[in-house]
């Protein structure tokens, strides 16, 4: 992979990661119209470059990440006339008060991690086919046509409660094996279907892909450095993967911006359209015999 190769992944990374078009699906694309070998290293690239562009959630978002609310754990004057283990119970409760925030994405995040480490080699066989990405492209922009309108109902109530933070989690499940699904468009309308609002849902969705793709990141760093000269291909290729996160994080960055404003006011119809012309464009070269990395 050249340095070109790399910051033109890492673009369109940054620029897919957090729009419902699915980031994975392109980034395939992007390497089969490229010529680019699918070999290990190139879906470690592809996976660790999400870093970057999760990163920059946390840069634009940095209140909501490091604020937790003003509990005082260990309170004596909360567990008067308690003892024992209701005393225990309370504690617990205020502490989990306090960390709410990273309660509730933990649990989001505990469906997607139990699956990946149970079915991980299934899942890296699917990241290989552009077809199945094409399919499910024009699928996904299909059903987000009409997403609007079919859950256009939110509750007064928007805050993330547990039995919401685990069907998003569930709901991010789907994207896992069928790449052009789209973690994003999957999670927020996950959130939708528990009546928040797409900026909530959107929001949360962004949230939730920091520690997934950071989990993804490391456990697929681990898998590399496992095999024979695993380590001294990721040392080999140490300024791509920096240059592919840094270009993620900075067009990832503009990318958010863009797409938290967009979709509050317009939702999701045009990135359906846009889904159905490039799923059904490419998928009428591949079917009618065209080798996509000569095109």
């Amino acid at each position: 992979m050249s340095y070109l190769e790399a910051i033109i992944i890492a673009i369109v990374e940054g620029l897919t990661e957090f729009l419902p078009v699915s980031s994975t699906g392109h980034m395939i694309i992007v390497q089969a119209l490229l010529g680019i070998e699918s070999t290990e290293f190139t879906k470690f690239f592809t996976v660790n470059i999400q870093f970057g562009a999760i990163l920059s959630v946390v840069v634009l978002y940095w209140n909501r990440f490091f604020k937790m609310k003003p509990i005082k754990v260990f309170d004596k004057e909360a567990v008067i006339g308690l003892s024992g283990w209701n005393k225990l119970k309370t504690y617990i409760s205020r502490f989990i008060n306090k960390f709410d925030f990273y309660w509730k994405l933990f649990l989001a995040c505990i469906p997607g991690l139990v699956l990946g480490l149970l079915f991980g080699d299934a899942i890296d066989a699917a990241l290989g086919s552009v077809i199945i990405v094409c399919v499910m492209l024009v699928i996904g922009g299909v059903l987000m046509l009409f997403v609007d309108l079919w859950l256009k109902n939110t509750s007064e109530n928007q805050s993330i409660s547990t039995k919401r933070a685990w069907l998003i989690g569930f709901s991010q499940c789907a994207a896992m094996f069928l790449p052009g699904l789209s973690r994003s468009m999957a999670t927020i309308l996950g959130g939708m279907t528990t009546k928040l609002n797409r900026r909530n849902a959107a929001e949360f969705s962004f949230f939730l892909a920091v520690p997934t793709m950071l989990g993804a990141s490391l456990i697929k760093m681990i898998g590399v450095m496992k095999e024979p000269g695993g380590a001294s291909l990721l040392l080999d290729n140490l300024m791509l993967l920096i240059v592919g996160n840094v270009v993620a994080f900075i067009v990832a960055m503009i990318a958010v911006k863009f797409f938290i404003d967009y979709l509050t006011k317009h939702g999701f119809k045009s990135f359906g359209i846009y889904r159905i012309i490039v799923g059904g464009f490419l998928l009428t070269l591949i079917l009618s015999g065209y080798n996509l990395s000569m095109f």
